[in-house]
């Protein structure tokens, strides 16, 4: 399905001024997702049903499941009444951990954490980003600016989050949006993952606040700064230390708090510059 069909105009009385007045607007749809691996369901999630290509590819690597898109064999669409299926199929040896990921998920709803059995699955050790980048403090408020307009199922709906992926030389290259906070990012993934796009120069920007597994998805991502126009948890922080990435927040046009790693970061010059 494409993104402009992930909203549907419905009909409401709009009371305004004490006066009743029928009218319509356009409404987020959200559907059931189910993810399959090798016939198997693994998952059913709640999302837009948009870019489910990139959702499939995006989940299985941030989940942990794969590493690379190549490791997927194949994917496919089934919609039916009920919902959207993406079906997926993996190598057998990378079968064994769909099995062993089954009962810990990171994002399937709004807690971000259903089906965790223990704290230390809960609170895993998370991935190290390695990234010698240097950012522009001024290029980084010109991203978050520049990516306001961009969300265009929000700004039909009110009614979605934006996960984007901005690099200082070409700015805001990739965009996608959902539902839930958790999948927008997965979409982000599996569109960056597929085309393969250099990530370590880069950073990922949410509409969203950040929680522990936003965290833990971009450092799967391999993205060594994560930008919110929200605030961030306090075990959101201490994971993006751990992880070596530069944890900015409450991102607005005229600044914004940086949490983690503020060495990255180069508060003189326009450019990206050279470790």
């Amino acid at each position: 399905m494409a993104t402009d069909s992930a909203c549907d105009e419905m009909t409401r009385l709009a009371w305004s001024g004490g006066v009743p007045t029928p009218s319509s607007r356009l409404v987020a749809q959200e559907a059931a997702i189910a993810l399959t691996y090798n016939g198997s369901t693994f998952a059913v999630m709640m999302a837009s049903p948009s870019d489910l290509r990139d959702f499939g590819i995006g989940f299985t690597i941030t989940e942990g499941i794969a590493e690379r898109a190549e490791e997927l064999r194949g994917i496919d669409l089934i919609e039916s009444d009920l919902g959207v299926e993406i079906r997926m199929w993996l190598d057998e040896e990378r079968i064994g951990s769909v099995h062993a990921r089954r009962r810990a998920i990171m994002g399937p709803v709004g807690c971000g954490l259903c089906g965790i059995e223990s704290l230390e699955q809960a609170c895993p050790v998370p991935l190290q980003v390695a990234s010698e980048a240097r950012y522009c403090a001024h290029g980084l408020r010109g991203a978050v600016r520049e990516l306001a307009p961009l969300p265009r199922l929000n700004h039909k709906t009110r009614a979605v989050h934006a996960a984007a992926f901005f690099h200082p030389s070409t700015g805001v290259g990739w965009i996608r949006e959902d539902v839930g906070r958790h999948n927008a990012l997965d979409k982000l993934a599996g569109a960056l993952m597929q085309k393969d796009v250099p990530r370590g120069g880069g950073a990922v920007l949410l509409t969203s606040r950040v929680s522990v597994e936003m965290v833990q998805k971009t450092a799967r991502i391999g993205v060594p700064v994560l930008i919110a126009v929200s605030a961030p948890t306090t075990l959101a922080i201490r994971t993006a230390h751990q992880a070596g990435i530069t944890l900015i927040a409450v991102a607005r046009d005229d600044g914004y708090e940086i949490f983690t790693h503020p060495d990255r970061l180069v508060f003189l010059g326009s450019d990206l510059v050279a470790a």
